[in-house]
């Protein structure tokens, strides 16, 4: 196979679409991530690959706290996920103009959401929410794995989570 085709297959990939909350001195953050998974029973433990240069991962080195928010698979969940289809550093963005490229996206702005004892947003669209705290950054190329024991969580309501299946979007962070 090609390196095209290859790329083509591994984008048909499905996922779950998750918002993963953190925050950086008092200053609260969300940004849609795909790559989430269970990977212990017991302990609990997540993980989550986030872009090397993602400010999220930057919250989460510093503060070793994160949430992972569910969104419902229907129209108010797509429509809260496309709220964070944008990084928080516009220059991410190839091909961004020189005054575009230094925007930031604060994207919880309009978002109802709390925070946890450790100041992460749970959102109120959220289905379910799980509160972590990182034990290990494992750096698997352009992304970093972030394994993280969960230390609380909520189910708000029963439906169905939001997938790329779903939306039809092939990779979302």
């Amino acid at each position: 196979m090609s390196e095209q085709e290859i790329a083509h297959v591994m984008e048909e990939m499905p996922y779950g679409l998750y918002i993963i909350g953190s925050n950086q001195d008092g200053e609260v953050n969300g940004m849609m991530a795909d790559w989430v998974m269970q990977v212990s029973f017991n302990p609990r433990l997540v993980a989550v690959a986030l872009e090397n240069d993602a400010h999220t991962l930057e919250n989460i080195r510093k503060t070793g706290a994160f949430t992972v928010n569910f969104l419902p698979q229907d129209h108010r969940g797509m429509e809260v996920a496309a709220k964070f289809a944008q990084p928080y550093y516009d220059a991410k963005v190839k091909e961004r103009n020189h005054t575009a490229a230094v925007a930031v996206h604060r994207k919880l702005e309009g978002i109802p959401y709390a925070v946890t004892a450790d100041g992460c947003p749970t959102l109120e669209a959220a289905t379910a929410w799980l509160e972590c705290h990182a034990e290990q950054f494992v750096p698997t190329g352009d992304h970093t794995l972030v394994i993280a024991h969960v230390e609380n969580g909520k189910s708000v309501l029963d439906a169905e989570p939001l997938t790329s299946s779903y939306t039809g979007w092939n990779y979302s962070g």
